[in-house]
């Protein structure tokens, strides 16, 4: 068990490493996305029903299907937390907490998330961001203070609100560029894109009225409301008959709703440690 841990953790490092001196392959996006996931698996409270299992990656997989990167081997997961947030790591590993699909209104607004999400690693912003960080000399302690291969009793606070600082803050550019990347993917999806908006909206509403539960979001994720304006402004240059021929909401999607708000509550995070 000891070597193993001591292996995996080597091969994370060694992955890391590599970032700092070329571009980075697909096949080493996909390693260092497998190699994390495994670390934060390790300390993330998912969420372990079947059926919410299957609709997640059923309507994350819908999504990918119309990408440039379905080749990926994506996974999607649902991270058993009531703090607000989703993330993805590269390679197609994509995580949303509990309590944003707990306050998605209707399917076009968890599919606008995931949409977000997908184009974070179509985009590749997530191993570019390693990358930039490695130049500096942080990146390794990026990860190494998220997860347990430096054993951080912060590290586990961190992880089990659903990786509220996995990497540096997205760029503006990176979230615009994501926004419009999850809009196009959607709607080729056949689902509406008027969740994206919607859903930043209600985000923004939660802040003023309880911000610590969206703060995990808002670390990683810049939204202002003028980034609103713009996924409206880009929604509503689209041809209006073919968005509103698009899919809403479906009871599919209500019924999976209900499932996870009927789950037992989620574990507390583990105090924080000096």
């Amino acid at each position: 068990m000891v070597s193993s841990s001591l292996h995996r953790r080597a091969a994370l490092s060694v992955t890391l490493l590599a970032l700092a001196a070329c571009d980075v392959s697909e096949e080493q996006e996909v390693a260092l996305g497998e190699q994390t996931a495994r670390q934060i698996e390790a300390q993330l409270p998912s969420v372990e029903d079947p059926a919410v299992d299957r609709y997640i990656n059923a309507l994350g997989r819908s999504i990918v299907r119309v990408t440039e990167r379905r080749d990926l081997a994506w996974r999607f997961e649902v991270v058993d937390s009531r703090s607000v947030n989703a993330f993805a790591l590269p390679g197609g590993f994509v995580y949303v907490n509990r309590g944003l699909v707990e306050r998605a209104e209707n399917l076009s607004e968890l599919a606008g998330v995931l949409g977000h999400e997908i184009g974070h690693v179509t985009l590749r912003h997530s191993v570019d961001q390693m990358q930039k960080a490695q130049r500096t000399n942080v990146g390794l302690t990026l990860v190494c203070t998220l997860t347990s291969i430096c054993e951080s009793g912060a590290a586990r606070v961190a992880i089990n609100v659903g990786g509220s600082a996995l990497f540096a803050r997205f760029s503006r550019e990176d979230e615009s560029e994501a926004d419009s990347a999850g809009i196009d993917y959607v709607m080729r999806a056949g689902i509406s894109p008027a969740g994206v908006p919607a859903m930043f909206e209600t985000l923004l509403a939660e802040r003023d009225r309880r911000p610590g539960v969206v703060e995990a979001w808002f670390g990683t994720h810049p939204l202002e409301e003028r980034r609103v304006a713009e996924t409206r402004r880009l929604i509503a240059a689209l041809d209006a008959g073919r968005v509103e021929a698009l899919v809403v909401d479906s009871p599919e999607f209500q019924e999976f709703k209900r499932r996870v708000q009927a789950l037992p509550p989620p574990p507390e995070p583990p105090p924080a440690q000096p």
